[in-house]
This record gives C-alpha cells, sequence and structure tokens, in this order.
C-alpha cells in the first residue's frame, strides 16, 4: 500500500511510518445531585495530527519527488515558514493499493503547531522531523454598534415644613417644561403640579400649538408647565 503526504502542495519525500490523528469531543459530564452522571453534547473540538517523518540528504530510490531531488534543508526551510508566516494549509494523505486503487483521503485544513529536528547517529547523513498539526477552522469578528441613551430622573421637589419634615403634597410649578411620557395624560399632568387635574385647562391653553385634543397627548412632546 502507498501513501503520499503533503503540507499544502509539498511532497515529502518518504511517507512516515505512522500517523496518529486525534479526533477530539468537548462534551461535559456532570454529576447530578442523585450521584449520577449526565454527559452534555457539544460541538467537536480541533484534530491533533503527528507523525515523524525521515527527510533525506541523498536521493535515494525509494523517495519520491514531485520536480527533482530536494535536501532535507529545503523542507525544513518550508516547515520554517509555515510556523513564522501563520500560513493555514491543507494536510493531505492519499491512501492506494498497490494496484493504485485509492482507499481514502485525509484532507484537513492545519496550522503548524510545533516540530522538532532529530540528528541521530543511525540516520547517517538524513534527518528525522517530528510535526504537530491542529486544525484550522475559518473565522471571523462581528462589529455591533451599542448606543446608550442617557437616563434623566424626573424632577421631584420636596416642600419643607417648619419643623424640618419632608411633606408628601405636590410640586408647585415655578414655570418648566415637561416631557410626556408612556401613560400621561393632562388630568395626571395637571395634578402633579398643580395639586388638582382638574386644572389640566391651564396647560392645555399653554400649549394649544402643540395640543389639537386635550385627550391625546403622545410620549415625547414638551409642554410648558406655566406658574
Amino acid at each position: 500500500m502507498a501513501y503520499y503526504f503533503y503540507l499544502g502542495n509539498v511532497l515529502l519525500p518518504v511517507a512516515p511510518e505512522k500517523l496518529d490523528l486525534k479526533i477530539k469531543n468537548n462534551n461535559k459530564t456532570f454529576n447530578l445531585i442523585n450521584n449520577s452522571e449526565i454527559n452534555v453534547l457539544k460541538s467537536p473540538g480541533l484534530t491533533d495530527i503527528s507523525f515523524e517523518a525521515l527527510l533525506p540528504n541523498s536521493k535515494y530510490p525509494f523517495a519520491m519527488y514531485k520536480d527533482t531531488f530536494r535536501p532535507a534543508k529545503y523542507f525544513l526551510g518550508i516547515l520554517e515558514s509555515l510556523k513564522i508566516n501563520k500560513t493555514a494549509f491543507q494536510f493531505i494523505v492519499v491512501r492506494q493499493f498497490p494496484n493504485n486503487k485509492e482507499i481514502y483521503f485525509t484532507n484537513i485544513k492545519v496550522a503548524l503547531e510545533d516540530y522538532t529536528i532529530t540528528d541521530d547517529k543511525d540516520e547517517g547523513f538524513d534527518t528525522k522531523v517530528q510535526i504537530n498539526l491542529r486544525q484550522y477552522r475559518e473565522y471571523s469578528t462581528k462589529i455591533i454598534n451599542v448606543s446608550i441613551k442617557q437616563y434623566k430622573p424626573p424632577v421631584v421637589q420636596r416642600v419643607v415644613t417648619t419643623n424640618n419634615t419632608a411633606s408628601s403634597t405636590p410640586a408647585k410649578a415655578s414655570g418648566q417644561n415637561y416631557t410626556v411620557k408612556r401613560g400621561d395624560c393632562l388630568w395626571n399632568i395637571a395634578k402633579r403640579f398643580y395639586g388638582s387635574g382638574s386644572k389640566y385647562k391651564i396647560i392645555f391653553n399653554a400649549n394649544r400649538s402643540k395640543i389639537k385634543n386635550a385627550n391625546l397627548i403622545y410620549p415625547g412632546q414638551v409642554f410648558w408647565i406655566p406658574a
């Protein structure tokens, strides 16, 4: 059976003897109050990939090159470029029977996490490199504009009696603007400022340009409250 390992469009000259793909999940196990357990299923995690590759410094008959022989230095330069340039790339493994019939592909977009270079006397002039990859998923950020409207508390006037205690009598209008709120009516506004809703006509007459019907006022309207 033949294996072909690609890092992007770069074919490794010698297929690694072993490939580990750790396909993870993010499920969470919780203990319930009755001492039983449940497993909460979450979105899959990122797949981790690791293998050790031989990078020959001599041209062997069993090694494969797309164009021409490349020494170990060439492939180490590719790895360094992928690491420094923060480049995501496709990791592809092609598996074939001796008759060239395909078994299945591994094709994952990955990023290079780290790699370890080993010079072993048993390998002669060749170099071994342990490569660790991690699956890469595309993502983007969203920009949200948040508008905060400043809250303005209503004006509260307190009437102090001679014994320095606060009175709950209605505030007397001294001539001011008032912004209509949801649920307001002229009767309630007059009761608030004059102590009697029946005096609503004072407000009505002072704001005839804004009020067409004494029974119809709207939130956001600004009325003048005469003294």
